[in-house]
């Protein structure tokens, strides 16, 4: 019924994390694949994806490009989008088995629906907490959950939406943003995420600058250009 489809470039640090998860939801017979698009490893991550006994493909470089094959390859009715550095919090099989079971019942007309989990950063500070706030009003207000926080799609929604496009960044949101508001639902389950960038660049700098691009594709200035400033 569900297949799911993480895109990988060296992720040997987090990916066993992303998938750990998702081994209940295969024995429980929710999950029917996990697919792997790896653009170019060059570490450990082709490794774990065969041990972790996942189906592995190739594709060029690019989160969108490697989403979009993934969908081609996917069965399943259904396919979660996850980032390779997100790890789904104990509770989001249940929640899942909700929502197709309200589906099934006639509860969102004709199931061609979707559904984000909610935003968590795997660190204790203050900033991350202030962050989840600012996110969680995001999708309130906006309803626009972004790549790290998973996305739950039925596969004719996503193909009659015309999928993830080839492009460098903001894929995510390209494709959110085609989503009926209707049609999408936020989970309370959280896809909790890494704080590496934040850390990295600070909570703030690193806030102010996705805001920022963010506005820039609003603008329609070309993803390629946005690209050199998410760096």
């Amino acid at each position: 019924m569900l297949s799911v489809i993480i895109p990988t470039l060296n992720a040997e640090e987090t990916l066993t994390r992303t998938l750990a998860p998702l081994v209940p939801a295969a024995v429980r017979g929710l999950l029917q694949e996990v697919i792997v698009v790896d653009g170019g490893s060059s570490d450990e991550t082709l490794e774990i994806v065969e041990a972790a006994g996942a189906k592995l493909i190739s594709a060029p470089k690019g989160r969108g490009e490697q989403l979009a094959a993934g969908a081609r390859a996917a069965k399943g009715k259904w396919l979660l989008f996850l980032h390779a550095d997100t790890v789904l919090e104990p509770g989001w099989i249940s929640e899942v088995e909700k929502f197709f079971e309200q589906i099934e019942k006639g509860r969102f007309r004709d199931g061609e629906m979707a559904a984000a989990f909610r935003f968590a950063l795997d660190d204790f500070s203050g900033w991350a907490r202030l962050l989840e706030r600012m996110v969680a009003l995001r999708c309130a207000i906006f309803r626009l959950p972004y790549g790290d926080q998973g996305l739950l799609v039925n596969r004719r929604l996503y193909e009659r939406l015309g999928g993830f496009r080839n492009i460098p960044l903001m894929e995510d949101v390209d494709l959110v943003r085609r989503i009926p508001r209707r049609r999408l639902v936020m989970l309370r389950s959280a896809a909790v995420t890494s704080p590496h960038r934040y850390i990295r660049d600070g909570f703030l700098m690193r806030s102010l600058r996705n805001l920022f691009c963010l506005v820039l594709y609003y603008l329609r200035v070309p993803p390629r250009v946005i690209a050199r400033v998410y760096q």
